[in-house]
């Protein structure tokens, strides 16, 4: 009983595995048809099979191999140049090394550009009495402290202006109550005599 389970599973397995293949097939010859480039991507989503199957099943594998081969090739000949893809790795490795010879050209004008630098600042050193690289830090420290003292000065002085400001317009609004205050007194009549 159990054997004939396990045949009935052989025989259904056997049956999915041809029917892959022959997706397989009609799917490259649908692709040569189309002269669409065979990839195992391409040729996986078009016959409906997983990778795994057009890598680990030999005859799908044959299959692929025979249709990427170029006709008239042996096994083997595609590593020897006989590939159509040498001409993109040709352009690549062509355009790598452009790129790397760009590369080096530009690193040695920077090199060049940063000793010339370099050696304007060592001319600037050398021009500099000895001791005066010394004196120039220390008045550049006093100068900035001066600097700081005076913002701090002026921040002080506008403050005090602002207040200055503000009591004076309170002086002149208390002056005008006074005088407003006044103004009855002066346009009253005298006092008889």
């Amino acid at each position: 009983m159990s054997t004939s389970r396990t045949d009935a599973a052989v025989r259904a397995r056997r049956q999915a595995t041809q029917e892959m293949l022959e997706r397989v097939q009609t799917a490259l010859a649908a692709m040569a048809r189309d002269h669409t480039p065979v990839t195992v991507a391409a040729l996986a989503r078009t016959a409906r099979v997983s990778r795994t199957f057009l890598y680990q099943n030999q005859q799908a594998r044959a299959l692929v191999e025979q249709v990427t081969r170029p006709s008239g090739s042996r096994p083997g000949a595609a590593a020897n140049g006989g590939s159509r893809t040498q001409p993109a790795w040709r352009e690549r490795t062509l355009n790598a090394e452009d790129a790397l010879a760009q590369a080096q050209h530009e690193i040695r004008t920077q090199r060049t550009r940063i000793a010339e630098l370099l050696g304007k600042i060592r001319d600037l050193e050398h021009d500099l009495p000895e001791g005066s690289l010394q004196r120039i830090v220390t008045e550049n420290t006093t100068l900035k402290q001066q600097v700081r003292q005076l913002t701090q000065d002026n921040q002080q002085i506008q403050e005090r202006l602002a207040s200055a400001r503000q009591n004076n317009r309170f002086l002149d609004k208390r002056i005008a109550d006074l005088e407003a205050e006044l103004v009855p007194y002066l346009t009253a009549p005298p006092p008889p005599p």
